[in-house]
Formats: structure tokens, sequence, C-alpha cells
């Protein structure tokens, strides 16, 4: 809720404009805007018979439930030249990746507000992106909110960005950049640590409420139920559920962490109804992070983040064309990005 906040103010701050009022200022930054909520959903994968012959044949139907996505947002981005709205409704299965570029299409204010409630193979997610963008022929201004919980990654972010226009189809642009986020550079298995580098899990099992009966071979979850009766079981499956346990809930008791970056980037843009190109890239260098569990610590001196996307297309002639696109993303060493080529061809 605080991100939110934090954001609103800041498209407050950038619809002030002299002679009009506020009321004029809303009616003009939500025109054009458009509000979805949609429910999407499909099977999954197949059921998986497994068979065991411990006490005789026999078999248990693992079944893994449906997949859906509720999606519920807004948005207001002016689209490029080379996208092409071919469904009637936004349904919130849309992929945009221009919405990650600099600056957009059109100077002013552009923003995009949705939330995504979805299952997928048996796990469930809640996706957030949120962003304001306010772009001017000399500056770039931008508060943007992300939450993947497939990349496991979430961080809020601002950032003031001066631009340099060489020409209209590219700029180069350089600033600061501010994150929130928990802190990545936080190990909590590293005090478990032995100095063979092996961990001792069975303490920390204990101390996190799991008993154990060597004698008898059974090992008991905190809750009293009996999760083990071999060591091997006990190793492969049960301390591996309670190490992700454990550093879920010790990350989760932390405060987040702001961390100040030097930001540079550049965007390029080209269409004609032949040819089209849009590159975009966002450098962070150096970063000011002091905090007890700060990422710098972490890594052991500073590192680079960064993040890019690629739109290329080309039509051939009348009837052959290819196409290659892609995002990718890198944060505190963390990946998340998605691509795609191919080739077209229309036969009359």
């Amino acid at each position: 809720m605080k991100k939110l906040i934090i954001i609103i103010c800041i498209a407050l701050v950038a619809c002030a404009a002299p002679k009009k009022c506020c009321s004029q200022n809303f009616k003009k930054y939500f025109k054009f805007a458009t509000f979805y909520a949609a429910a999407n959903g499909g099977n999954s994968v197949s059921d998986i018979d497994v068979f065991s012959v411990t006490n005789g044949l026999e078999t248990v139907t693992v079944e893994t439930p449906y997949d859906y996505n509720l999606a519920l947002g807004i948005r207001k981005i002016a689209r490029f030249g080379y996208e092409n709205r071919a469904s009637t409704f936004y349904d919130g299965t849309e992929e945009s990746w221009s919405d990650g570029a600099n600056v957009g299409k059109v100077r002013g204010l552009e923003f995009l507000f949705e939330v995504d409630y979805k299952r997928q193979q048996g796990n469930e997610y809640l996706d957030q992106h949120h962003f304001i963008r306010f772009v001017d022929d000399k500056y770039i201004l931008k508060g943007e909110y992300l939450e993947d919980g497939f990349a496991d990654i979430k961080y809020f972010e601002t950032s003031q960005r001066y631009r340099y226009k060489v020409n209209d189809k590219l700029s180069f642009n350089a600033g600061l950049a501010q994150r929130l986020s928990e802190p990545y550079g936080y190990d909590p298995l590293a005090e478990w640590m032995l100095s063979n580098g092996n961990i001792h899990y069975t303490y920390l099992a204990l101390q996190e409420g799991y008993n154990v009966d060597v004698a008898a071979s059974e090992y008991f979850s905190p809750g009293g139920e009996l999760v083990a009766t071999s060591k091997e079981v006990w190793e492969e499956v049960v301390i591996p559920t309670m190490l992700a346990d454990y550093t879920e809930r010790k990350r989760n008791e932390l405060d987040q962490t702001i961390q100040h970056s030097v930001v540079l980037g550049f965007d390029y843009y080209r269409y004609t109804k032949s040819f089209w190109s849009h590159a975009w890239a966002s450098v962070m260098p150096f970063h000011v992070d002091n905090g007890e569990f700060s990422y710098e610590k972490y890594n052991n001196g500073q590192w680079l983040d960064y993040s890019g996307g690629l739109i290329l297309g080309y039509k051939m002639n009348k009837h052959l064309g290819t196409f290659v696109e892609g995002k990718y993303n890198k944060y505190w060493n963390r990946e998340w990005y998605d691509f795609k080529f191919g080739v077209n061809y229309v036969i009359f």
C-alpha cells in the first residue's frame, strides 16, 4: 500500500500544470485510458500415475489443478507503430514488451496498474506491475513497482533522468535511481555453515521444532507428525523443505532496504511499414547501499544491474516477413526474460 501511495503522489506532482484545475488535468490524463478486469483459465499438465510395489502393487494418481489468471488493471500507454491490437478487449494476457522502454511513443504522462492472481502448474502467484512515466524532451521521471512470483523478484523503483535527444529516433539518458526491496544480500543460512562448507542442518531442524528419534529412525515435524522413517527421506525430502521455509521466514522478518544507483540508458525507435526497430537499455554500474545486509557486502564490491529489450521486424515482400523480439532483466543476480522469433509467409 505504501508503494502505491508513493506512485500516486508522483502522478499528482506530474499532472500539476498552470492555468488548469486538477479536475481538468485528471480528465486529460485519463482520456483514452482503459480499465479492464478479466479471468482466463485452462487445463494444466496431465495427471500422472505413480506406481509402488512396497505393499503390493499400488497406484496413486497425481493431479495438477487447472491453471487460471485473474487480472485487474488500468493502462494508458500509446502503441508503437508495430503494435497491432488485434483483440477488441483487453483480457489481461497481453504482453507488451515495449512497456519496459525508458520512453514511450509520445511525450507526457503514461501509466500502467495491473494485478494478476494466477495459478500455474499447481503453484499460485501474485504478480503486480505498476508504473507511472512522464517523458519530456529534456527529462524522464518514472516510478515503478514490480512483483513477479515466478521469477521471485519484488522491488519498488523511482528514477530521475536527464534526456539528450540525438534526433527523432535516438536518445540517451543519465540520472539517479532509488530502489526499495528486500535485502537480497542477506543469506539466512550463512550462520549455520560449517568450516568445511557443509551446513549443520539437523541442529537447525531441531531449533525449528523438529524431533528426531535416531534409534527408531523416526523423524517428526514441529506439529508432531511423522514425516520420515529413514535417513534418506529425511535428508532428501524433509530437510530441503525445512531449509526453504526457514530462509523465507527469516527474509520476511527483515525490513526492506533502500539502494541508490547511477543509471545510464538509451532508446532507439524507427518504424516504416516494411521495417521497424525498437531497442532500449538501462545500466546501473554504481550503487550506494550501506545497510547491515547490503548487497554490496554480499557481493564483495560493486556490481552491474541492467535491463533492455529489442524488437525487430522486416517484411521482405508482400508474402515473406521475419521478426525478433525479446527483453532481459538482471537485478541482484536475479534474471527474468522473454524472447521469441520467427518467420511468416502469407500464401495467396
